[in-house]
């Protein structure tokens, strides 16, 4: 069974940075593809950030040039620098196999506030 732990969030002013980690626990596939989404109050998940097995990023246009993702096997982490308010949401870790008919699996998310 395979287990998605994330750090790292938490609460910081505008302009400042946050690190998240997310680590794979069990049997993965290099070949998944990881990513970060968020969930903002009242909004849809959207997608923040990911890299497939083959090392393609993916980054969204809401945060690209502030935000960096990075993956170390089944680390992924995501460098947010440059924060605004907007960007205040429960951050998900994503590990997903539909690619390759294998599951998708989901970290329980972590809370990243930015103040004005």
């Amino acid at each position: 069974q395979v287990q998605l732990v994330e750090s790292g969030g938490g609460l910081v002013q505008a302009g400042g940075s946050l690190r998240l980690d997310c680590v794979a626990s069990g049997s993965i596939s290099a070949m998944y593809t990881l990513g970060w989404y968020r969930q903002a109050p009242g909004k849809e998940r959207e997608l923040v950030a990911n890299v497939r097995g083959g090392g393609y990023t993916n980054v969204a246009d809401a945060v690209k040039g502030r935000f960096t993702v990075s993956r170390d096997n089944a680390k992924l982490t995501l460098q947010m620098n440059m924060l605004k308010p907007e960007d205040t949401a429960i951050y998900y870790c994503n590990a997903d196999g539909r690619a390759y008919e294998a599951p998708v699996y989901w970290g329980q998310g972590t809370q990243v506030t930015v103040s004005s």
